[in-house]
């Protein structure tokens, strides 16, 4: 089975809620295929974004079953199956194999910090050995400033050495552009997607993925924009306006943000709901954050 080309735009899929915390399979399914209408080229639900660490293990078997019965291509979906139990990684990764995911995206066991790298070799290789299906592709979640444990660069040669075909690429969350730049340079063939649309530009000028980016939530087109633009003059003006518009998102707790935006322009007040501990961006901030982005930064947010 030849890798799938998730292509360069990937949206980490938001989760909606109802007022009792419930998952919204209908407001998720209909997000996910505008997502793909407005130009990403892939989704990887059940990622940070998605808040999936506040759901189990059954809601994302669920959840998953929803979006392929809703037509949903797999091949276009790299669903987030990371846990720190060895067990239910592969259980979550053998169910999107079996689905035909193109690929899955995987957090490293994340709650016993200072680590080896051995230890870690060991998690992702009983996890591959348990799931043992050919058609796996795993692309590796980098994302120390939330689990303070990240993949070195000998780790990563090890996994792709180990494990060829398999361990295909990497989302680099780190929020340092030297980082990915020194992943792009050392790797050669793998697949080294940016945590933030802020690199999208060099990263795809330097021969890397592309990104999955919470903030593809609502600003799609544009992201879509650099990257079939990457060659030419205009996407640098496209870049500069992507990354001011992610730096204002960003300047509030990331995923409250995405879902109050994703609220006005639904005109759907449920869309700011999240799961706790997380709170919803109150109402006076979701108000500034929106004139900002309407206004001075210029972002149309119609439905």
């Amino acid at each position: 089975m030849t890798m799938t080309d998730f292509g360069r735009v990937i949206a980490p899929v938001l989760t909606p809620f109802g007022a009792s915390g419930e998952i919204d399979a209908g407001r998720f399914i209909d997000h996910a295929k505008g997502l793909l209408a407005q130009g990403c080229t892939a989704l990887a639900p059940f990622g940070t974004t998605s808040e999936a660490n506040s759901l189990s293990v059954a809601e994302r078997k669920v959840l998953l079953i929803s979006l392929l019965a809703a037509g949903v291509d797999p091949a276009h979906l790299m669903p987030g199956t990371g846990l720190c139990s060895a067990a239910e990684t592969a259980d979550l990764t053998k169910q999107a194999v079996d689905l035909g995911c193109g690929g899955v995206l995987m957090l490293p066991p994340f709650y016993y910090k200072g680590v080896s790298d051995e230890g870690l070799f060991r998690h992702f290789a009983h996890v591959i050995e348990r799931v043992g299906d050919h058609r796996l592709r795993v692309y590796l979640y980098h994302i120390p400033p939330f689990t303070q444990i990240g993949f070195s660069i000998p780790l990563i040669e090890r996994l792709r050495r180990e494990f060829p075909g398999v361990v295909v690429g990497l989302k680099d969350s780190s929020g340092n552009w030297a980082h990915t730049k020194s992943l792009i340079d050392a790797l050669p063939g793998f697949r080294v997607y940016s945590g933030s649309e802020v690199a999208l530009l060099d990263n795809v000028r330097l021969g890397g993925a592309g990104c999955i980016s919470a903030t593809a939530n609502v600003n799609a087109r544009m992201l879509r924009q650099i990257a079939d633009a990457a060659d030419a003059a205009l996407a640098d003006g496209l870049q500069q306006r992507a990354t001011a518009i992610r730096t204002e998102i960003q300047r509030w707790p990331l995923i409250s943000a995405n879902k109050a935006i994703i609220a006005h322009v639904r005109k759907d007040a449920a869309w700011a709901l999240t799961r706790a501990p997380l709170d919803a961006l109150p109402a006076a901030d979701a108000k500034a954050l929106i004139a900002k982005l309407e206004g001075e930064l210029g972002l149309s947010l119609a439905a």
